[in-house]
Protein backbone atom coordinates (compact mmCIF):
# COMPACT_ATOMS: atom_id res chain seq x y z
CA UNK A 1 0.00 0.00 0.00
CA UNK A 2 1.17 3.52 -0.72
CA UNK A 3 2.45 5.76 2.02
CA UNK A 4 -0.47 8.15 2.33
CA UNK A 5 1.69 11.11 3.40
CA UNK A 6 -0.60 14.01 4.32
CA UNK A 7 -3.93 12.22 4.05
CA UNK A 8 -5.05 14.19 0.98
CA UNK A 9 -5.92 11.86 -1.88
CA UNK A 10 -6.34 13.17 -5.40
CA UNK A 11 -8.35 11.68 -8.26
CA UNK A 12 -8.34 12.67 -11.95
CA UNK A 13 -11.74 11.93 -13.45
CA UNK A 14 -14.47 12.69 -15.95
CA UNK A 15 -17.44 11.20 -14.05
CA UNK A 16 -19.32 10.98 -17.35
CA UNK A 17 -21.56 10.22 -15.56
CA UNK A 18 -20.74 9.38 -11.94
CA UNK A 19 -21.54 5.68 -11.36
CA UNK A 20 -21.17 3.03 -8.67
CA UNK A 21 -17.62 2.17 -9.71
CA UNK A 22 -16.60 5.78 -9.05
CA UNK A 23 -18.27 5.61 -5.63
CA UNK A 24 -16.30 2.43 -4.90
CA UNK A 25 -13.05 4.25 -5.72
CA UNK A 26 -13.89 7.05 -3.29
CA UNK A 27 -14.84 4.51 -0.62
CA UNK A 28 -11.58 2.60 -1.10
CA UNK A 29 -9.63 5.84 -0.71
CA UNK A 30 -11.39 6.51 2.60
CA UNK A 31 -10.66 2.97 3.76
CA UNK A 32 -6.99 3.48 2.86
CA UNK A 33 -6.73 6.53 5.09
CA UNK A 34 -7.87 9.48 2.99
CA UNK A 35 -8.83 12.34 5.27
CA UNK A 36 -9.85 14.48 2.30
CA UNK A 37 -10.43 13.64 -1.36
CA UNK A 38 -9.83 16.24 -4.06
CA UNK A 39 -10.97 15.60 -7.63
CA UNK A 40 -9.65 17.23 -10.81
CA UNK A 41 -12.49 16.71 -13.29
CA UNK A 42 -12.93 17.43 -16.98
CA UNK A 43 -15.32 20.24 -17.75
CA UNK A 44 -18.05 20.20 -20.38
CA UNK A 45 -16.04 18.24 -22.99
CA UNK A 46 -14.16 15.02 -22.38
CA UNK A 47 -11.05 13.17 -23.42
CA UNK A 48 -12.77 10.65 -25.70
CA UNK A 49 -13.84 13.60 -27.87
CA UNK A 50 -17.28 15.21 -27.54
CA UNK A 51 -19.61 16.74 -24.95
CA UNK A 52 -20.02 15.31 -21.46
CA UNK A 53 -23.48 13.83 -20.91
CA UNK A 54 -24.18 16.29 -18.05
CA UNK A 55 -22.72 19.73 -17.39
CA UNK A 56 -19.60 20.02 -15.26
CA UNK A 57 -21.69 21.59 -12.50
CA UNK A 58 -24.08 18.65 -12.33
CA UNK A 59 -21.23 16.13 -12.39
CA UNK A 60 -19.30 18.04 -9.71
CA UNK A 61 -22.40 18.00 -7.49
CA UNK A 62 -22.76 14.25 -8.06
CA UNK A 63 -19.17 13.72 -6.91
CA UNK A 64 -19.59 15.90 -3.82
CA UNK A 65 -22.80 14.20 -2.75
CA UNK A 66 -21.17 10.80 -3.21
CA UNK A 67 -18.04 11.35 -1.16
CA UNK A 68 -15.62 13.84 -2.71
CA UNK A 69 -14.58 16.85 -0.62
CA UNK A 70 -13.67 19.27 -3.41
CA UNK A 71 -13.89 19.26 -7.20
CA UNK A 72 -11.63 21.35 -9.41
CA UNK A 73 -11.81 21.78 -13.17
CA UNK A 74 -9.32 20.33 -15.64
CA UNK A 75 -9.31 23.13 -18.25
CA UNK A 76 -10.60 22.41 -21.74
CA UNK A 77 -7.27 22.21 -23.63
CA UNK A 78 -6.09 19.41 -21.31
CA UNK A 79 -9.49 17.73 -20.87
CA UNK A 80 -9.74 17.38 -24.66
CA UNK A 81 -6.13 16.23 -25.16
CA UNK A 82 -4.58 12.82 -25.71
CA UNK A 83 -3.94 10.61 -22.68
CA UNK A 84 -0.43 11.92 -22.01
CA UNK A 85 -1.40 15.59 -21.96
CA UNK A 86 -4.65 14.83 -20.11
CA UNK A 87 -2.69 13.02 -17.39
CA UNK A 88 -0.04 15.74 -17.14
CA UNK A 89 -2.62 18.49 -16.68
CA UNK A 90 -4.53 16.51 -14.07
CA UNK A 91 -1.51 15.36 -12.08
CA UNK A 92 -0.03 18.85 -12.05
CA UNK A 93 -3.25 20.33 -10.66
CA UNK A 94 -3.47 17.63 -7.97
CA UNK A 95 0.04 18.58 -6.87
CA UNK A 96 -1.00 22.25 -6.69
CA UNK A 97 -3.93 21.32 -4.45
CA UNK A 98 -1.46 19.64 -2.10
CA UNK A 99 -2.36 15.99 -2.63
CA UNK A 100 0.09 13.48 -1.18
CA UNK A 101 -1.46 10.50 -2.95
CA UNK A 102 -2.80 10.04 -6.48
CA UNK A 103 -5.63 7.50 -6.52
CA UNK A 104 -6.90 5.65 -9.60
CA UNK A 105 -8.61 2.48 -10.74
CA UNK A 106 -6.83 -0.16 -12.80
CA UNK A 107 -7.61 -3.58 -14.16
CA UNK A 108 -4.45 -5.09 -12.64
CA UNK A 109 -4.59 -3.44 -9.20
CA UNK A 110 -0.77 -3.47 -8.99
CA UNK A 111 0.73 0.00 -8.48
CA UNK A 112 4.28 -1.39 -8.47
CA UNK A 113 3.90 -3.07 -11.87
CA UNK A 114 2.28 0.05 -13.32
CA UNK A 115 5.08 2.21 -11.91
CA UNK A 116 7.76 -0.01 -13.43
CA UNK A 117 6.02 0.21 -16.80
CA UNK A 118 5.78 3.99 -16.52
CA UNK A 119 9.52 4.15 -15.87
CA UNK A 120 10.21 1.98 -18.91
CA UNK A 121 8.07 4.19 -21.16
CA UNK A 122 10.19 7.18 -20.18
CA UNK A 123 13.47 5.43 -21.02
CA UNK A 124 15.71 5.92 -24.04
CA UNK A 125 15.62 2.23 -25.07
CA UNK A 126 11.82 2.40 -25.26
CA UNK A 127 11.92 5.63 -27.26
CA UNK A 128 14.21 4.05 -29.84
CA UNK A 129 12.19 0.82 -29.96
CA UNK A 130 8.84 2.54 -30.47
CA UNK A 131 10.28 4.70 -33.26
CA UNK A 132 11.35 1.55 -35.07
CA UNK A 133 7.86 0.10 -34.74
CA UNK A 134 6.18 3.32 -35.87
CA UNK A 135 8.35 3.31 -38.96
CA UNK A 136 6.62 0.05 -39.93
CA UNK A 137 3.31 1.92 -40.23
CA UNK A 138 1.78 0.74 -36.95
CA UNK A 139 -0.52 2.87 -34.80
CA UNK A 140 1.14 4.34 -31.73
CA UNK A 141 -0.75 1.97 -29.41
CA UNK A 142 0.37 -1.09 -31.39
CA UNK A 143 3.94 0.18 -31.71
CA UNK A 144 4.10 0.90 -27.98
CA UNK A 145 2.86 -2.57 -27.06
CA UNK A 146 5.34 -4.29 -29.37
CA UNK A 147 8.22 -2.19 -28.03
CA UNK A 148 7.30 -3.02 -24.41
CA UNK A 149 6.93 -6.71 -25.25
CA UNK A 150 10.43 -6.76 -26.71
CA UNK A 151 11.99 -4.88 -23.77
CA UNK A 152 10.05 -6.14 -20.73
CA UNK A 153 8.12 -9.25 -21.74
CA UNK A 154 4.54 -10.30 -22.18
CA UNK A 155 3.20 -9.43 -18.72
CA UNK A 156 4.26 -5.80 -19.00
CA UNK A 157 2.96 -5.48 -22.56
CA UNK A 158 -0.37 -7.06 -21.66
CA UNK A 159 -0.99 -4.29 -19.11
CA UNK A 160 -1.36 -1.89 -22.03
CA UNK A 161 -4.28 -3.85 -23.45
CA UNK A 162 -6.59 -2.53 -20.71
CA UNK A 163 -7.78 1.11 -20.81
CA UNK A 164 -7.60 1.86 -17.07
CA UNK A 165 -4.12 0.37 -16.83
CA UNK A 166 -3.02 2.50 -19.76
CA UNK A 167 -4.35 5.72 -18.24
CA UNK A 168 -2.85 4.80 -14.85
CA UNK A 169 0.56 4.44 -16.49
CA UNK A 170 0.13 7.91 -17.98
CA UNK A 171 -0.62 9.34 -14.52
CA UNK A 172 2.55 7.76 -13.15
CA UNK A 173 4.59 8.92 -16.13
CA UNK A 174 3.33 12.45 -15.56
CA UNK A 175 4.34 12.34 -11.89
CA UNK A 176 7.84 11.19 -12.80
CA UNK A 177 8.24 13.65 -15.67
CA UNK A 178 7.08 16.62 -13.60
CA UNK A 179 8.94 15.54 -10.47
CA UNK A 180 5.78 15.25 -8.37
CA UNK A 181 6.08 13.52 -5.00
CA UNK A 182 2.57 12.00 -4.90
CA UNK A 183 2.40 8.33 -3.95
CA UNK A 184 0.23 5.99 -6.08
CA UNK A 185 -2.77 4.12 -4.72
CA UNK A 186 -4.75 1.90 -7.08
CA UNK A 187 -8.01 0.01 -6.76
CA UNK A 188 -8.76 -3.03 -8.88
CA UNK A 189 -11.61 -2.36 -11.27
CA UNK A 190 -14.41 -4.92 -10.99
CA UNK A 191 -17.64 -5.50 -12.90
CA UNK A 192 -18.15 -4.60 -16.58
CA UNK A 193 -15.17 -3.30 -18.52
CA UNK A 194 -14.51 0.33 -19.40
CA UNK A 195 -16.15 0.07 -22.85
CA UNK A 196 -18.64 -2.67 -21.95
CA UNK A 197 -22.20 -1.85 -23.07
CA UNK A 198 -23.77 -4.42 -20.72
CA UNK A 199 -24.49 -4.19 -17.00
CA UNK A 200 -23.97 -6.67 -14.19
CA UNK A 201 -26.69 -6.15 -11.62
CA UNK A 202 -26.37 -2.53 -10.50
CA UNK A 203 -22.86 -2.21 -11.96
CA UNK A 204 -22.40 -0.65 -15.39
CA UNK A 205 -19.70 1.32 -17.14
CA UNK A 206 -20.14 5.00 -17.96
CA UNK A 207 -20.25 3.92 -21.61
CA UNK A 208 -23.27 1.71 -20.93
CA UNK A 209 -25.09 4.37 -18.91
CA UNK A 210 -24.52 7.02 -21.58
CA UNK A 211 -25.78 4.69 -24.27
CA UNK A 212 -28.95 3.85 -22.37
CA UNK A 213 -29.74 7.48 -21.63
CA UNK A 214 -29.19 8.59 -25.22
CA UNK A 215 -31.32 5.71 -26.56
CA UNK A 216 -34.09 6.36 -24.03
CA UNK A 217 -33.62 2.96 -22.37
CA UNK A 218 -33.87 2.13 -18.67
CA UNK A 219 -30.76 3.16 -16.74
CA UNK A 220 -32.23 3.49 -13.26
CA UNK A 221 -30.33 1.86 -10.41
CA UNK A 222 -26.99 2.02 -12.21
CA UNK A 223 -25.92 5.20 -10.39
CA UNK A 224 -25.71 5.99 -6.69
CA UNK A 225 -29.07 7.32 -5.43
CA UNK A 226 -27.60 10.79 -4.76
CA UNK A 227 -26.18 10.97 -8.29
CA UNK A 228 -29.33 9.56 -9.87
CA UNK A 229 -31.40 12.26 -8.16
CA UNK A 230 -29.22 14.96 -9.75
CA UNK A 231 -29.39 13.21 -13.12
CA UNK A 232 -33.19 13.08 -12.95
CA UNK A 233 -33.32 16.78 -12.11
CA UNK A 234 -31.10 17.71 -15.07
CA UNK A 235 -33.07 15.50 -17.46
CA UNK A 236 -36.39 16.93 -16.25
CA UNK A 237 -35.32 20.51 -16.98
CA UNK A 238 -33.86 19.67 -20.39
CA UNK A 239 -30.25 20.37 -19.39
CA UNK A 240 -29.24 16.81 -20.31
CA UNK A 241 -28.41 14.52 -21.95
CA UNK A 242 -25.93 16.29 -24.22
CA UNK A 243 -26.31 14.39 -27.49
CA UNK A 244 -23.67 14.75 -30.25
CA UNK A 245 -26.40 14.12 -32.85
CA UNK A 246 -27.96 17.52 -32.05
CA UNK A 247 -24.88 19.34 -33.31
CA UNK A 248 -23.81 17.05 -36.14
CA UNK A 249 -24.56 19.54 -38.94
CA UNK A 250 -22.91 22.36 -36.97
CA UNK A 251 -19.80 20.21 -36.57
CA UNK A 252 -19.73 19.44 -40.29
CA UNK A 253 -20.28 23.10 -41.15
CA UNK A 254 -17.34 24.06 -38.99
CA UNK A 255 -15.10 21.44 -40.59
CA UNK A 256 -16.14 22.40 -44.13
CA UNK A 257 -15.37 26.05 -43.44
CA UNK A 258 -11.76 25.37 -42.41
CA UNK A 259 -8.96 25.91 -44.94
CA UNK A 260 -6.31 23.21 -45.19
CA UNK A 261 -3.74 25.12 -43.12
CA UNK A 262 -6.25 25.57 -40.26
CA UNK A 263 -6.47 21.78 -39.90
CA UNK A 264 -2.70 21.70 -39.47
CA UNK A 265 -2.96 23.98 -36.42
CA UNK A 266 -5.45 21.77 -34.55
CA UNK A 267 -4.27 19.69 -31.57
CA UNK A 268 -3.08 16.15 -32.36
CA UNK A 269 -2.62 16.83 -36.09
CA UNK A 270 0.74 15.73 -37.51
CA UNK A 271 2.40 13.85 -40.36
CA UNK A 272 0.19 15.35 -43.06
CA UNK A 273 -3.04 14.30 -41.37
CA UNK A 274 -4.45 17.74 -42.21
CA UNK A 275 -4.68 16.72 -45.89
CA UNK A 276 -6.77 13.69 -45.03
CA UNK A 277 -9.01 15.70 -42.71
CA UNK A 278 -9.48 18.45 -45.28
CA UNK A 279 -10.48 15.96 -47.97
CA UNK A 280 -12.84 14.08 -45.63
CA UNK A 281 -14.57 17.31 -44.56
CA UNK A 282 -15.38 18.11 -48.20
CA UNK A 283 -16.87 14.69 -48.91
CA UNK A 284 -18.68 13.66 -45.74
CA UNK A 285 -22.38 14.32 -45.24
CA UNK A 286 -22.46 12.87 -41.72
CA UNK A 287 -20.07 12.88 -38.78
CA UNK A 288 -19.80 9.08 -39.05
CA UNK A 289 -18.77 9.41 -42.71
CA UNK A 290 -16.18 12.06 -41.82
CA UNK A 291 -14.57 9.82 -39.23
CA UNK A 292 -14.71 6.80 -41.54
CA UNK A 293 -13.02 8.70 -44.38
CA UNK A 294 -10.32 10.13 -42.10
CA UNK A 295 -9.60 6.99 -40.07
CA UNK A 296 -6.59 4.74 -40.68
CA UNK A 297 -4.80 2.28 -38.41
CA UNK A 298 -2.43 5.13 -37.47
CA UNK A 299 -5.26 7.45 -36.37
CA UNK A 300 -7.78 5.93 -33.92
CA UNK A 301 -11.34 7.19 -33.73
CA UNK A 302 -10.93 8.92 -30.36
CA UNK A 303 -8.09 11.03 -31.74
CA UNK A 304 -10.17 12.04 -34.76
CA UNK A 305 -13.12 12.95 -32.53
CA UNK A 306 -10.90 15.16 -30.40
CA UNK A 307 -9.57 16.89 -33.49
CA UNK A 308 -13.06 17.50 -34.90
CA UNK A 309 -14.44 18.92 -31.65
CA UNK A 310 -11.28 20.98 -31.16
CA UNK A 311 -12.14 22.67 -34.46
CA UNK A 312 -15.66 23.40 -33.21
CA UNK A 313 -14.37 24.78 -29.91
CA UNK A 314 -11.58 26.88 -31.41
CA UNK A 315 -8.77 24.90 -29.78
CA UNK A 316 -5.31 25.02 -31.32
CA UNK A 317 -2.21 22.96 -30.60
CA UNK A 318 -0.51 25.76 -28.65
CA UNK A 319 -3.34 26.05 -26.12
CA UNK A 320 -2.20 22.93 -24.24
CA UNK A 321 1.51 23.36 -24.92
CA UNK A 322 2.36 23.97 -21.26
CA UNK A 323 0.58 23.25 -17.99
CA UNK A 324 -2.77 24.58 -16.71
CA UNK A 325 -2.35 28.24 -15.68
CA UNK A 326 -4.85 28.33 -12.82
CA UNK A 327 -6.77 26.16 -10.36
CA UNK A 328 -10.53 26.58 -10.60
CA UNK A 329 -12.84 25.34 -7.86
CA UNK A 330 -16.19 23.95 -9.06
CA UNK A 331 -17.55 22.87 -5.71
CA UNK A 332 -16.67 21.77 -2.17
CA UNK A 333 -18.05 20.43 1.06
CA UNK A 334 -17.68 22.42 4.28
CA UNK A 335 -15.14 19.88 5.50
CA UNK A 336 -12.81 20.89 2.65
CA UNK A 337 -12.10 24.38 3.98
CA UNK A 338 -8.63 23.37 5.33
CA UNK A 339 -7.82 21.83 1.94
CA UNK A 340 -8.68 25.06 0.16
CA UNK A 341 -6.58 27.09 2.57
CA UNK A 342 -3.64 24.76 1.99
CA UNK A 343 -4.02 25.00 -1.81
CA UNK A 344 -4.13 28.79 -1.64
CA UNK A 345 -1.14 28.95 0.69
CA UNK A 346 1.21 26.39 -0.86
CA UNK A 347 0.19 26.15 -4.52
CA UNK A 348 1.99 28.10 -7.23
CA UNK A 349 -1.16 28.73 -9.26
CA UNK A 350 -3.92 31.31 -8.74
CA UNK A 351 -6.80 29.60 -6.91
CA UNK A 352 -10.09 30.75 -8.43
CA UNK A 353 -12.97 30.32 -5.99
CA UNK A 354 -15.21 33.04 -7.46
CA UNK A 355 -16.01 33.90 -11.06
CA UNK A 356 -14.44 37.32 -10.53
CA UNK A 357 -11.09 35.63 -9.87
CA UNK A 358 -11.09 34.35 -13.45
CA UNK A 359 -11.27 37.90 -14.79
CA UNK A 360 -8.00 38.88 -13.10
CA UNK A 361 -5.75 36.15 -14.49
CA UNK A 362 -2.75 36.74 -16.72
CA UNK A 363 -2.89 36.58 -20.51
CA UNK A 364 -2.58 32.79 -20.79
CA UNK A 365 -5.17 32.23 -18.09
CA UNK A 366 -7.63 34.61 -19.73
CA UNK A 367 -7.28 32.78 -23.05
CA UNK A 368 -8.13 29.49 -21.36
CA UNK A 369 -11.07 31.05 -19.51
CA UNK A 370 -12.44 32.34 -22.81
CA UNK A 371 -12.16 28.84 -24.27
CA UNK A 372 -14.00 27.45 -21.24
CA UNK A 373 -16.77 29.98 -21.69
CA UNK A 374 -17.16 29.09 -25.35
CA UNK A 375 -17.16 25.38 -24.44
CA UNK A 376 -19.92 25.92 -21.88
CA UNK A 377 -22.02 27.92 -24.36
CA UNK A 378 -21.64 25.27 -27.08
CA UNK A 379 -22.23 22.37 -24.67
CA UNK A 380 -25.67 23.84 -23.97
CA UNK A 381 -26.58 23.46 -27.65
CA UNK A 382 -26.13 19.68 -27.39
CA UNK A 383 -28.89 19.59 -24.74
CA UNK A 384 -32.70 19.43 -25.24
CA UNK A 385 -33.32 22.98 -23.95
CA UNK A 386 -30.15 25.05 -24.40
CA UNK A 387 -29.30 27.58 -21.69
CA UNK A 388 -28.34 31.11 -22.79
CA UNK A 389 -24.71 32.18 -23.16
CA UNK A 390 -22.65 33.28 -20.19
CA UNK A 391 -23.51 30.44 -17.81
CA UNK A 392 -19.86 29.55 -17.17
CA UNK A 393 -19.10 32.76 -15.26
CA UNK A 394 -22.55 33.29 -13.77
CA UNK A 395 -22.73 29.84 -12.11
CA UNK A 396 -21.53 30.03 -8.52
CA UNK A 397 -19.27 27.49 -6.84
CA UNK A 398 -21.24 24.56 -5.40
CA UNK A 399 -21.18 24.52 -1.59
CA UNK A 400 -22.46 21.56 0.42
Amino acid sequence: MASQQNGIFGIIAEFNPFHRGHAALLHAARQAGAQQIAVVMSGDFVQRGGPALFSKWARAEMALRCGADAVFELPLPWAMAGAERFAEGGAFLLSQIGCGTICFGSECGDAQALGALAQLLLSEPFSLAVKRELAKGLSFAAARERAVRALAGNDAADLLREPNNTLAVEYLKACRRLGLAMQPFTVTRTGPGHHDETSSGSLASATAIRGRMLRGENWHGLMMPQAEEIAQRELARGAAPADPARMERALLACLRSLPRDAFARLPDVSEGLENRLFAASRQAGTAEAFFRLAKTKRYPLARLRRIAYSALLGLRAEHAAGLPPYLRLLGFRAEAAPLLRKAKRTGKLPLCTHSSDLLHLGKTGRIVVELEGKGCDLHALFCPFPAPCGQDLSHGVIRL
